[in-house]
């Protein structure tokens, strides 16, 4: 198995889909998973796009001792170019020296691929010129392939297509077959936007005297308008996901039912029955919904089922303002000085705040108000808070609070007193207080902040609204 990304960006979840259907498989199989990064396109090319391929695939647990390489394309240049020759002197391509516009023009509107005018010119190599396969006139290419069983194409139907520019380069069809046939790849797990490609890539196959490996296209991922998922119009960058606090365990779970699903209808189980039920015969070919907000809901379940221990350690990256991986850039830091950052304050609070976020980015706007010298006020909360009866509530709390036991269910009952005193029910008298401690209108449970926060710290928030207002 092969999974064959270009380094040109950042790394698109459906090939992390591609990646991790790929790895499983040939531990199924008992093989080996290849890395091959195709980087021939030198003028998109980038060193650091590598590195963030793998760094990205570690992240999603397919770490660098589990499979080959990575290999790169462009060591292969001279298998190509001897392929090339190859194909071209058994007679099997040709050289063209038709330029886009010649194709065009003599195609008139009527343009459906190139014509062939170059077949029996018996053109040598030269400047310019581009090699092209020549493509049997008669037959169909049958691609069996595991997911969509044997489509059928008609070779008349398939252009005589290049197969190495003008420079003497190899373009990515010749290119993609030849690495294959020197590692040894025995099956090609890749998305179904490639299948136009197959039929291409079978005559090659076979003109250079081997058989094509077994084929599986899987289906296209798409986003709620039912387009494909595109760099520039949709959050598709995996690092974009890992950086805003998506869980790995969360993201390859959800990866892995783009297409396909375990058993009695379950969606989030163990990785290990993934990888026990897995069966690319059971891929669905249909277009694969990429669902951010079922995403989300994924990722609360499984930060939900952390342990304290690993939740307080999944939240560091945002509370420190590090990396979340190896190689990664840092999360944005937190707003407040590091100095006044408490790991005991964070543990009293985490319990709270691991029931309520579903991204762990979400962690700060949770727990800011404990680590701030003051609170990072919502103005439209507090507009809606602090309405006429606010400061009388306030200053009654002050002097009820400056006396009651400092656990939650204390401040609970004191404060249902001082509301009861003024016709309120606690969720009512409660809204200015919120507001005024922590700086927002919803957050934690407020009675247990507070606890939190200490008495001191509690009361010169309140006092503090109270001379504001």
């Amino acid at each position: 198995m092969r999974f064959a990304p270009s380094p040109t960006g950042m790394f698109h979840v459906g090939g992390a889909r591609s990646a991790l259907q790929n790895w499983i498989y040939a531990k199924q199989q008992g093989g080996v998973f290849v890395l091959r990064i195709e980087d021939t396109d030198a003028a998109r090319n980038r060193p650091e796009w590598t590195e963030g391929i793998l760094n990205a695939l570690e992240w999603i647990g397919i770490a660098r001792d589990t499979y080959e390489g990575p290999y790169f394309q462009s060591s292969y240049a001279e298998a190509h170019t001897a392929a090339a020759h190859e194909l071209y002197t058994a007679g099997k391509a040709y050289y063209c020296d038709c330029t886009r516009e010649q194709i065009q023009e003599r195609a008139g509107a009527q343009f459906r691929g190139y014509d062939g005018f170059c077949r029996d010119r018996a053109l040598g190599p030269g400047e310019g010129r581009a090699l092209r396969f020549r493509t049997p006139d008669e037959g169909s290419t049958v691609v069996v392939d595991l997911v969509r069983g044997e489509p059928t194409f008609d070779n008349k139907l398939i252009e005589d297509f290049i197969i190495a520019r003008g420079d003497g380069s190899a373009v990515f069809l010749l290119a993609n077959v030849v690495d294959d046939m020197t590692m040894g790849i025995t099956h090609v797990i890749r998305a179904e936007e490639h299948l136009p490609n197959t039929p291409k890539q079978q005559l090659l196959w076979s003109a250079l005297g081997r058989t094509p490996p077994v084929w599986a296209h899987v289906p296209v991922v798409v986003n709620e308008k039912r387009q494909k998922l595109s760099k520039r119009r949709d959050k598709v960058a995996l690092e974009q996901y890992r950086d805003e606090g998506y869980l790995a365990d969360a993201m390859r779970n959800y990866l892995m039912l783009l297409g396909w699903a375990p058993s009695n209808d379950r969606e989030i189980v163990p990785w290990s029955v993934i990888e026990d039920e897995f069966r690319l015969e059971e891929v669905n070919p249909s277009p694969a919904f990429f669902d951010e907000k079922k995403l989300r809901a994924f990722n609360g379940e499984y930060i939900r089922a952390l342990s304290p221990e690993a939740f307080a350690e999944a939240c560091r990256p945002w509370l420190t303002g590090t990396p979340v991986a190896p190689g990664g850039t840092p999360v944005a830091a937190p707003p407040w000085d590091p100095a006044d950052y408490d790991p005991k304050v964070f543990d009293a609070l985490a319990p709270h705040a691991q029931t309520r976020i579903a991204l762990l980015a979400e962690i700060v706007p949770n727990v800011d108000f404990a680590f701030l010298s003051e609170p990072a006020v919502d103005e439209a909360a507090w507009a809606k808070a602090m309405k006429e009866g606010a400061a009388d509530l306030l200053g009654a709390a002050v002097t009820a609070f400056e006396t009651a036991a400092w656990d939650a269910e204390s401040l609970k009952s004191t404060l249902e007193a001082v509301g009861a005193e003024r016709g309120l029910k606690l969720g009512k008298a409660q809204a200015p207080i919120r507001v005024a401690v922590t700086g927002r209108s919803v957050g934690l449970p407020l009675f247990e902040s507070l606890e939190v926060l200490g008495r001191d710290r509690t009361l010169a928030r309140l006092r503090a609204a109270l001379a504001k207002l």
